[in-house]
């Protein structure tokens, strides 16, 4: 057997620790549901998971995939009809695949976050997620260039598995309420991780994720993370370790080249050359976050574990780039009256030489895109001649730019 009763023992406590003090299963709409198909068989599945399907009418050839992870006490159909991702496969035209857990791995109906045997490549649970891309490759024509992956508690710790495993199949990732790669590794230490937290350094949690695919030398994926502040079942400080992990494997600084806000009193810090995003969901707990509504920013369904905060859904959307090229309404709306202007800088009216010192000014992305800076397109801000993305074009963003030649900005001092 794959699992001792030890073990399946283990994943029930720890499952029940991510449950808190659910008892009932979220139930699927039915009406939502009926759109989504089991795939009955898709390779050794050797993680004992069940394969559902969604493919929008008329998808086409190449559609990009996002595979959708159930937290504890979830199901496939259940997380498909509220996270509110279908509104965005249908609008945009890309396929999802979710997984879902079955009793026999795990009493709570958790993804085995904390065995090895689930969590390490070309094993259980993650081969058997890696399989599902396959077959929606296979079957369905899906992009093998455009895969990723997002999660919520356990399916959120799940999502960095895949990310950490299988980096040559997922372009991004979302890590909602997770947990850094192996954080743990049996269920003595995966109370402590989801809470207090585990506190490693960015080498020692990059270390981690090198280790899962040793040798790999290819482009690692992007990653957004996602938690409440007032999450008491996941620790908020995975949210920082979470952080610490990927900027170190993505060879980034631990210190954002922007900060802004969104809707929600959700702050949201950028890193890198956005490679990766942390959101932090002012006063939420311990779930996905939807907002339901008809807006072009709204999207899923209040109910246990699905938190009527923001749409995260389709803040990912864009983050992967599966709009398709159109054009957002720019999330938060600039105020009619900015006044944020550079300190300690140059006057920037005119564009300075680049002999001596860099020049190096941090403002608001609207500031950057009004002074010259920066242009702005389909809601975002792009730094002139290095063509950065700065994040979205409003006040609310802020950005070092530096500049290295004539009308050269890149991101960063």
């Amino acid at each position: 057997m794959r699992r001792t009763p030890t073990g399946r023992l283990a994943g029930a406590l720890a499952g029940l620790v991510l449950a808190a003090a659910a008892l009932v299963a979220v139930a699927a709409a039915p009406a939502q549901a009926a759109s989504l198909t089991q795939v009955s068989s898709f390779g050794s599945n050797p993680g004992n998971l069940a394969m559902y399907a969604y493919r929008p009418d008329n998808l086409p050839s190449n559609a990009p995939a996002v595979v959708l992870l159930h937290g504890c006490a979830q199901n496939a159909s259940g997380y498909f009809a509220n996270s509110g991702w279908q509104k965005y496969a249908d609008q945009w035209r890309f396929a999802l695949i979710v997984p879902e857990q079955r009793s026999a791995n795990n009493s709570s109906a958790c993804f085995n976050w904390f065995e090895t045997a689930d969590t390490t490549r070309g094993q259980g649970e993650a081969l058997s997620i890696k399989q599902m891309v396959d077959h929606a490759r296979s079957a369905y024509g899906t992009a093998a260039n455009r895969v990723y992956v997002s999660g919520l508690s356990a399916g959120g710790a799940m999502s960095a598995t895949m990310l950490a495993t299988y980096p040559d199949v997922f372009a991004g990732g979302s890590i909602i309420a997770g947990m850094p790669y192996r954080c743990a590794t049996s269920m003595v230490n995966a109370f402590t991780c989801m809470s207090p937290g585990v506190d490693r350094t960015p080498a020692q949690w990059g270390d981690l994720v090198r280790s899962a695919h040793s040798g790999y030398s290819g482009t690692r994926p992007k990653v957004a993370i996602w938690h409440g502040t007032s999450d008491y079942t996941v620790a908020t400080a995975n949210a920082t370790e979470s952080r610490d992990q990927w900027t170190n494997v993505l060879g980034v600084s631990q210190t954002p080249t922007s900060t802004g806000q969104l809707p929600a009193g959700t702050s949201l810090e950028v890193y890198g050359n956005d490679v990766v995003r942390v959101h932090r969901v002012s006063g939420m707990g311990h779930g996905t976050p939807v907002d339901p509504g008809a807006g072009a920013d709204q999207c899923g369904t209040a109910a246990a574990y699905f938190l009527d905060t923001i749409c995260s859904a389709y803040h990912d959307a864009l983050f992967f780039g599966l709009n398709g090229g159109v054009s957002p309404t720019p999330t938060p709306t600039p105020t009619a009256s900015p006044t944020a202007s550079p300190t300690a800088s140059p006057s920037p009216t005119a564009s300075p030489s680049p002999t001596g010192s860099p020049t190096c000014v941090t403002a608001s992305n609207y500031a950057h895109v009004t002074a010259g800076r920066a242009y702005h397109s389909g809601g975002y801000a792009y730094a002139n001649g290095s063509d950065e993305r700065m994040g979205l074009y409003n006040t609310f963003y802020t950005t070092a730019l530096r500049q290295t030649a004539p009308n050269h900005w890149v991101i960063g001092c």
